[in-house]
């Protein structure tokens, strides 16, 4: 399994993975009409989010912000935001930037992740903010900057990429 995905990844990749510059605007067009709607109902469903008090912010084609405010539910024992709900906004972060260039028929899921933690998560705010590096028409990568804000100011705090699958004709898995 992990031998196939490694090929469509580097096959859908064309065999190198460059992301653009920091800033660099990347511009693609929707996978289907409504589809922010379709995000932000999905969003909506998803009982992680509203338990780790997630909000969704900023959709658009290929790009979606995710983010939530530090709270002792969400901490570890030091105080800082828990790797597990850094890790997961990220995540849904980039699985919500994906979907956004997929048809409506078809669903996303993460096939795999890789997340550095780069600083401690603590501040106002965490956000994840997600953007598609490589679209496909089964495969796509994405990667994720998460980051603490604080009285305005934003320091990095962890960098995920992703590779995500189209989901077609699984009952169950739409959006």
């Amino acid at each position: 399994m992990a031998t196939y995905l490694a090929k469509r990844l580097a096959h859908a990749l064309g065999n190198r993975l460059s992301f653009p510059p920091r800033g660099t605007a990347v511009t693609h067009q929707p996978g289907a009409q409504g589809f922010e709607e379709r995000i932000r109902a999905s969003f909506a469903k998803q009982g992680l989010m509203g338990t780790l008090g997630a909000t969704l912010g900023a959709v658009s084609p290929g790009l979606v912000e995710i983010s939530v405010r530090p709270a002792p539910a969400i901490s570890q024992q030091h105080g800082y935001v828990h790797a597990g709900a850094v890790s997961a906004i990220a995540d849904s972060a980039a699985g919500y930037a994906a979907l956004s260039l997929m048809p409506a028929n078809r669903g996303v899921l993460t096939a795999e992740f890789k997340i550095n933690l780069v600083a401690p998560a603590t501040g106002d705010r965490i956000v994840a903010r997600g953007r598609v590096v490589k679209p496909g028409r089964t495969l796509t990568v994405a990667q994720v900057e998460v980051f603490s804000e604080t009285s305005g100011s934003e320091t990095l705090v962890a960098l995920l990429t992703a590779t995500l699958i189209a989901i077609d004709g699984r009952d169950g898995v739409s959006d």
